[in-house]
C-alpha cells in the first residue's frame, strides 16, 4: 500500500467521523503526494514520499509561528496540520542521537576541533545520515555548538 492510497484511506474515515480539520490536513498532504506522483509520472520512493511530508510539516510549522496570536482558529488548525503530518514521518532522532551521527562524521573526517570554516565539508557528510530523521535545523545548531 502506497503512502497515497494510505492517506486516503484515512482521509475518507475522518470524512465519515466528520472531522474536519484532520480531513483538511490529509487532503492537503495528498495533494501533495499526488503532485509529485503526476510530475514524476512513476511511483514515489518511501524516501521522497517523506521529504514531501516533511516539507508540508515544516511549512505548517512556519504558518503557526507566523500567526498572530489573536487568530486562534488558524492556530488550531496548524496545530491540527502538525499533528497529522507528525503521523506519517518516521520516527525522528533525539539530540543526543543527532550528537553522536556528528561525532562519528568528525571522526571519519579527522576533524576532532572543527571550525565553522569546514562546515560544508562536515554538513555535505553528515545531512546523508540524517535525513528524514531529524530536523536540520536542529542537526545545524548542534554542529555549530562543536566550532571552536
Amino acid at each position: 500500500m502506497t503512502m497515497i492510497d494510505d492517506v486516503r484511506a484515512k482521509m475518507m474515515r475522518a470524512m465519515k467521523e466528520h472531522d474536519t480539520l484532520r480531513k483538511n490536513a490529509l487532503s492537503g498532504l495528498l495533494s501533495a503526494l499526488k503532485a509529485k506522483f503526476i510530475d514524476k509520472r512513476a511511483d514515489l520512493t518511501s524516501e521522497e514520499e517523506v521529504a514531501i511530508v516533511a516539507h508540508e510539516l515544516k511549512q505548517a510549522k512556519e504558518s503557526l509561528e507566523t500567526t498572530p496570536a489573536d487568530r486562534t482558529e488558524r492556530i488550531e488548525e496548524y496545530k491540527a496540520n502538525i499533528a497529522v503530518l507528525t503521523e506519517f514521518m518516521p520516527a525522528q532522532m533525539s539530540a543526543d542521537e543527532i550528537e553522536k551521527v556528528i561525532s562519528d562524521v568528525l571522526t571519519q573526517l579527522n576533524l576532532p576541533h572543527p571550525t565553522a570554516k569546514e562546515k560544508g565539508i562536515i554538513m555535505k557528510s553528515l545531512m546523508p545520515l540524517v535525513k528524514g530523521k531529524a530536523d536540520g535545523k536542529q542537526v545545524n545548531e548542534l554542529l555549530a555548538a562543536r566550532f571552536e
